[in-house]
């Protein structure tokens, strides 16, 4: 092939190629405008509410809101119903407490009320004792002052009454309750029924011991913490500790299993323990 054949051939080509572009662009246009033309479609038919791809998640959401709906609905009305119980039954325990603190109030008052009838009335006839007091108490508050009766004229009382009284506060009835209730006491325990209180017995110390500075002087020696010690008690075998604690009445200190336990001085002054130096 000459050079002239080659150009023509390569202008074919080119016009194939352009030809083929503009086909493949026309195509490619007319697929888009296929595409957009079926979206805009099936967009008026979801805005008209027809697709199906519409109506059936539609479908199934409006069937779940009924179902929740009508749950909470249940619920309402039974936590409605619950409340009203609740309510109802605080109203009739507030009701029953209040009647049943009010019977037991009555109750209290009045066997209060007979307790004192029945002492005063065993005062008054068991004690030897004049009732002047008692009728003039009576005769007093029977004789009030009545505000429509003229006034009396009050007595004069003579200013060479010079000796010292008392001015008793209380009312008669109550003084004499009260000297009633001393009587009987005095009655009731006597100097012979009074029994001695028996001596006290001072507890003897058999050793000395004592804290002083956060150290425990026992027995002439003195023990410091992180001192061994050895601890004895009677029908025991002998323990060796080391003092950990020393306060103002006891001893802390701990076994060789780490165990820690306590002595109270007083038990080493009584001579229920004994300790001395390990020197092992």
């Amino acid at each position: 092939m000459d050079d002239e054949d080659c150009e023509r051939r390569r202008m074919e080509c080119l016009d194939e190629m352009s030809n083929l572009e503009k086909q493949f662009t026309d195509l490619k246009d007319q697929l888009y405008k296929e595409r957009l033309s079926q979206v805009d479609a099936k967009l008026q038919e979801v805005i008209a509410g027809k697709a199906p791809e519409y109506l059936e998640p539609l479908a199934a959401l409006q069937e779940n809101m009924q179902i929740r709906t009508k749950v909470a609905g249940i619920y309402r009305e039974l936590c409605l119903e619950s409340v009203k119980n609740k309510y109802e039954c605080e109203i009739q325990a507030s009701r029953q407490h209040c009647e049943s603190e009010k019977l037991l109030l009555y109750d209290t008052v009045q066997s209060e009320l007979e307790e004192k009838i029945r002492r005063l009335e065993e005062d008054r006839h068991s004690i030897d004792i004049t009732s002047e007091l008692w009728n003039d108490e009576l005769q007093s508050r029977k004789k009030r002052k009545d505000p429509f009766s003229p006034d009396k004229k009050k007595p004069v009382f003579s200013l060479t009454f010079l000796r010292p009284y008392i001015v008793y506060m209380l009312q008669d009835l109550d003084i004499l309750e009260d000297w009633t209730t001393i009587r009987k006491a005095m009655a009731t325990l006597g100097p012979h029924r009074v029994k001695p209180e028996p001596p006290v017995k001072l507890e003897k110390h058999l050793h000395s011991a004592r804290s002083e500075e956060g150290r425990l002087y026992y027995d002439g020696e003195w023990y410091g913490r992180g001192q061994t010690i050895c601890i004895d008690k009677k029908d025991e075998c002998p323990t060796s500790a080391i003092i950990t604690t020393i306060n103002h009445d006891e001893v802390w200190f701990k076994r060789p299993d780490g165990s820690k336990s306590k002595l109270y001085i007083s038990q080493l002054q009584k001579g229920k323990y004994s300790i001395k130096h390990n020197h092992n």
